[in-house]
């Protein structure tokens, strides 16, 4: 049997260390392109790779020219940039962290409020991707947690700089969520109605009549509740839900057996 010696047992440890360092050198040194590059030519570079779509080595640019040069307006821009690659790439939460960050340092800056605009963005297109478009997947199927997270950035966007150049498109982004918010609460309430659950779908289609009575879904809410309050029992709900559906849609399609068109309202972008 090989026995070992504490002297042996160090001597082969220092040879391996040796030659490990040793081995160090023959790897290629690795050398930084950037080397003395000033904040401006970092910049450039960054917006260039930007353009082709070269993400990665965007943020990588942008986060050496803050590491850099932290001071002055290409840092700030640069802080900004990385936020909308990050988008770009589908790296949401990266972008919302990095959106955040340069609201919270630069509150007062000219383009903040495309930061409020970018964070809308996110939220907005989280859930419209390949998969959901060949699935036809209705968008108030899904979970409105984004929906509302995407309203609330366009909100305060839209109150904070009504001039803004992103201001417009705000609105109508936020129309359109209004929109799928109060579909989804319908779309519960139709889950609920056709499962017998009549009270739980009562409780969800008056959500969507009292919080988006503006919305198109409240025709289908208001329906539903009549339906509801017939199958309860409840006579008097019941016609007065229907008085105000006739007052407010007296065309209403679903008097001739609902609509017929297999498009989703929601299919705008």
């Amino acid at each position: 049997m090989a026995r070992f010696t504490l002297g042996s047992l160090t001597g082969k440890v220092a040879l391996i260390g040796a030659l490990l360092l040793g081995g160090c050198g023959l790897l290629p040194e690795q050398v930084d392109e950037t080397a003395g590059w000033n904040a401006q030519r970092l910049y450039s570079e960054a917006k260039s790779s930007m353009s082709e779509g070269g993400y990665d080595r965007a943020i990588t640019l942008f986060e050496k020219l803050e590491a850099r040069y932290p001071y002055g307006r290409f840092a700030q821009q640069a802080q900004l940039e990385v936020a909308y690659a990050y988008y770009k790439q589908g790296e949401q939460a990266l972008s919302l962290a990095a959106a955040d960050r340069f609201i919270k340092l630069h509150p007062n800056h000219p383009n903040v409020d495309y930061a409020y605009y970018l964070k809308g963005l996110v939220n907005f297109n989280e859930d419209l991707g390949l998969l959901a478009n060949l699935s036809r997947q209705d968008l108030s199927e899904r979970d409105p947690k984004g929906a509302r997270e995407a309203f609330d950035s366009f909100r305060e966007l839209v109150e904070r700089f009504p001039e803004s150049r992103y201001a417009e498109d705000s609105r109508a982004r936020m129309q359109y969520l209004v929109n799928s918010l109060a579909a989804h609460e319908v779309h519960v309430a139709r889950y609920y109605y056709n499962r017998g659950a009549y009270v739980a779908a009562i409780n969800r289609a008056q959500t969507a009549v009292s919080n988006f009575p503006q919305a198109p879904a409240t025709e289908e809410a208001l329906f539903l509740l009549v339906k509801s309050y017939d199958a309860l029992g409840m006579t008097q709900l019941r016609d007065d839900s229907d008085r105000v559906l006739r007052g407010n849609f007296p065309d209403s399609v679903y008097f001739r057996g609902g609509p017929v068109s297999d498009k989703p309202w929601w299919q705008l972008w």
